[in-house]
């Protein structure tokens, strides 16, 4: 098999052996894996030689993967998969909100990680595999609404000119939003062309990015009005212009 990336991930889990096997399959995939039993020893770490993606358990003893990752945001830019437990829904929410960009519930099977470790990671780099502009392609070209620009080349959004502070998943589901300002975008196909994933029973994953995205286009719109309108029983919609 041949591998596009060599990246750089890091497991912070309190089970050495999970980590001992996702590590060796991860490996096989091409990826360079390092990992932890503590979130002190992943700060460490981080501190070190920050990796391209962290795949973080929710719950470990002394700090929880939940109080890593609030320590982590805003400073550090690296993208974050939580796993969680079946039950833990509240804990789910909560790292999305904390700016996680995704999460899977343990116990997992490692093909299903590598995969989603494989869309966050192509998410970042700004494209989506082999899909047509025609299919629902993330956008290449710089985008603009009045003040508000994404540029996908350069993985830069500002607003009046001052950078907006976007995780990876945040941008994604602007970029997309924008790309189709007017239409309404079920909830189905944000998940599809934004996580590279279907959407599951009981997700909230895109629920979560847009009212996070809402909430820092409030913080920096001097007028306060709503770009991400939300149409009950459809999905969300881009307001093209304000004017």
């Amino acid at each position: 098999m041949q591998h596009q990336t060599q990246a750089r991930l890091l497991l912070v889990d309190d089970d050495p052996e999970l980590c001992a096997m996702l590590s060796e399959y991860l490996s096989h995939e091409g990826y360079q894996v390092a990992s932890v039993h503590s979130a002190q020893a992943a700060l460490d770490v981080l501190q070190a030689s920050p990796p391209d993606l962290i795949v973080l358990d929710i719950m470990m003893p002394g700090m929880s993967g939940l109080e890593l990752l609030q320590q982590l945001r805003p400073r550090l830019d690296v993208p974050v998969l939580m796993l969680t437990g079946r039950g833990e829904a509240i804990d789910r929410i909560l790292g999305l909100e904390m700016g996680a960009d995704d999460y899977l519930s343990k116990p997992c099977h490692p093909r299903e990680l590598s995969a989603r470790i494989k869309a966050i990671l192509r998410r970042c780099a700004g494209g989506n595999g082999e899909r047509t502009e025609e299919a629902g392609a993330f956008p290449r070209r710089v985008l603009q609404a009045d003040n508000l620009v994404l540029d996908p080349g350069q993985r830069e959004a500002t607003y009046d000119h001052e950078p907006l502070h976007l995780t990876s998943a945040e941008f994604n589901v602007l970029a997309y939003l924008m790309q189709h300002a007017g239409q309404v975008l079920s909830k189905e196909d944000l998940t599809r062309w934004v996580l590279h994933r279907e959407l599951t029973a009981y997700d909230r994953a895109i629920d979560v990015h847009v009212s996070r995205l809402r909430q820092k286009l409030a913080a920096v719109a001097a007028d306060g009005a709503e770009r991400i309108k939300t149409v009950r029983g459809q999905g969300y919609q881009f307001v093209r212009s304000l004017a």
